[in-house]
């Protein structure tokens, strides 16, 4: 069973998958031993990933910072750091509130220059609100649905909270991945050790992930990318604040203030950028360097609306075309490549899309097979 099925601790925020178990990178690690300050007492690494799967978290609220810089190229709509759309969140820096009480009752709200956008889920109902716009959306989750979207798809999923960052990289823990402790860390006032998990294999993008462990709590406070062969992250969110009271029940309950327009997405259907029954996603490859591919209706307008934040439809600016990408060709057939430097994302013209933490090369492989 998955850490993330039976620990709750590692997953609030926002609802997402449920991913692999990590216990099996423990024996890498059994021989490391952190090195903390006075004020903590020594932990190894193999300590750390079992603090973190006996970690209990029945609520919990505060205010998250997220930084991007991917590396991605000029993009019209994204909005960049002070805008509160969602879509903004895959550059620059943001500030979020963050609310939990339980796997089916989360709250985060996008904090902007001009408005919020805050996104709540309820039990089986998940409402998006956008205060600028004066708009909302109100949908009800198949029973079970977690109501998760590939980040590579949808730049709107990358994580939001320490915890959802965490989940992912730990979700990679295998026996390609070295696990260390690197001692200890402040953050949010609190006092944390730091874990550090490097991929052994080359062909990964991602050159290590540091986490910030509360020392009492045993939750992620804060999780740093950093890309391969540099020191400078590429992706950062870490808790200023964080209180472990369970917030009142009416942060999960929202109403839509009068005059706002209501779009009603109906009952069990599939969330923008998700795979339907003609085409589920597959994964090529395993650990750090494992790829993405989906065949989706309309994937290459969906992915362009995606990654310009439908520019058009907030009335600013222009739409985003993908022949604005490179232009690839090999034995697989031809397409467009968005690269960054965590990531490489390929549009095949027959429809597909592929997406990993490795370079084109890699890509091209798995779109040929």
């Amino acid at each position: 069973m998955s850490i993330m099925t039976s620990r709750p601790a590692l997953r609030w925020g926002v609802p997402v998958a449920v991913l692999v178990a990590v216990v099996g990178g423990g024996a890498a690690a059994r021989t490391l031993t952190a090195s903390a300050d006075p004020s903590l007492p020594p932990r190894t690494a193999a300590q750390l990933l079992v603090d973190l799967q006996t970690a209990r978290l029945d609520g919990a609220s505060g205010t998250v910072v997220q930084r991007a810089e991917l590396g991605l190229p000029a993009l019209p709509g994204l909005g960049g750091q002070g805008s509160s759309s969602l879509q903004s969140l895959i550059s620059g820096s943001h500030t979020m509130r963050v609310w939990y009480a339980g796997p089916d009752q989360a709250r985060m709200a996008l904090l902007g220059t001009l408005g919020e956008s805050d996104v709540i889920r309820n039990g089986r109902d998940v409402w998006t609100w956008d205060s600028q716009r004066n708009t909302a959306s109100h949908s009800v989750l198949p029973t079970g649905e977690t109501g998760t979207s590939h980040p590579s798809i949808n730049p709107s999923a990358l994580p939001k909270t320490p915890q959802e960052a965490a989940s992912a990289a730990l979700a990679a823990i295998d026996p390609t991945t070295k696990v260390s402790a690197n001692g200890s860390a402040r953050v949010a006032g609190r006092s944390a050790y730091e874990l550090v998990l490097t991929p052994r294999d080359p062909g990964s993008l991602i050159g290590r992930v540091t986490l910030a462990i509360d020392a009492e709590r045993h939750v992620p406070l804060r999780v740093q990318v950093y890309p391969a062969g540099s020191d400078s992250t590429a992706f950062e969110v870490e808790f200023t604040q964080v209180s472990f009271i369970r917030p009142d029940p009416a942060q999960f309950r929202f109403t839509p203030p009068p005059g706002v327009q209501v779009k009603e997405d109906g009952a069990g259907k599939p969330a923008p950028g998700t795979a339907t029954s003609d085409g589920r996603p597959t994964i090529v490859g395993k650990g750090w360097t494992s790829v993405l591919v989906a065949k989706l209706p309309n994937a290459n307008a969906l992915v362009g609306n995606a990654l310009a934040g439908n520019a058009q439809a907030g009335g600013g600016g222009k739409g985003f075309s993908l022949d604005s990408l490179p232009k690839v060709t090999g034995a697989w057939g031809s397409g467009h490549l968005l690269t960054g430097r965590l990531f490489s994302v390929l549009l095949t013209d027959d429809g597909r899309v592929l997406a990993g933490a490795v370079g084109p090369e890699k890509l091209y492989a798995a779109a040929a097979r």
